[in-house]
């Protein structure tokens, strides 16, 4: 049993390791393809080998029964890391936010937006901040709420004032 815990202990140990400062293999298993051989999928894999090895043997298992239960346990732990590795590199991340994905929203006058030139708006979109030219067909005052209405360039958009803000 304590050369199952020993492994476990060691597997923890890459495992841990791997969390903290990375992959630590990287480059030396280019040869396999893809997450199969990962510092990660390697701990986990010697974690879960050792601890349910020393689990079955404590439960009155021989080596020849603990040792294949140890390796069961370890390939799907493996497994089960190789999928969160992958799960994570693959998820990407949001884009920028262009002057498109502000079409339609709500947003705010920075700077005042003259009768024929252009002012400042800032639009929230998916958390960013996105400011942007605004040109409006009335004057509008810094602090009024806006709603884009169209999208002039990468940089402008055209915006009108929200319901209950239209005149006096």
């Amino acid at each position: 049993m304590t050369a199952y815990l020993v492994v476990g202990v060691v597997g923890l140990a890459v495992l841990a390791v791997s969390l903290l400062l990375g992959d630590l293999l990287d480059g030396l298993l280019d040869a396999v393809a893809g997450d199969a051989f990962s510092t990660a999928v390697a701990g986990g894999f010697l974690a879960a080998l050792g601890f349910g090895g020393a689990a079955a043997e404590a439960a009155g298992a021989p080596v020849l029964v603990s040792l294949p239960v140890g390796v069961v346990a370890g390939v799907a732990a493996g497994w089960f890391a190789a999928w969160l590795t992958r799960l994570v590199r693959d998820g990407g991340s949001d884009g920028t936010p262009e002057a498109a994905d502000v079409l339609g929203r709500e947003g705010q006058v920075v700077s005042a937006v003259p009768a024929e030139g252009y002012g400042t708006v800032r639009v929230l979109v998916g958390g960013h901040v996105v400011r942007l030219n605004a040109r409006a067909e009335a004057p509008l005052e810094a602090g009024t709420p806006v709603h884009v209405t169209a999208v002039l360039s990468p940089t402008a958009v055209a915006v009108a004032p929200v319901w209950g803000e239209l005149g006096p």
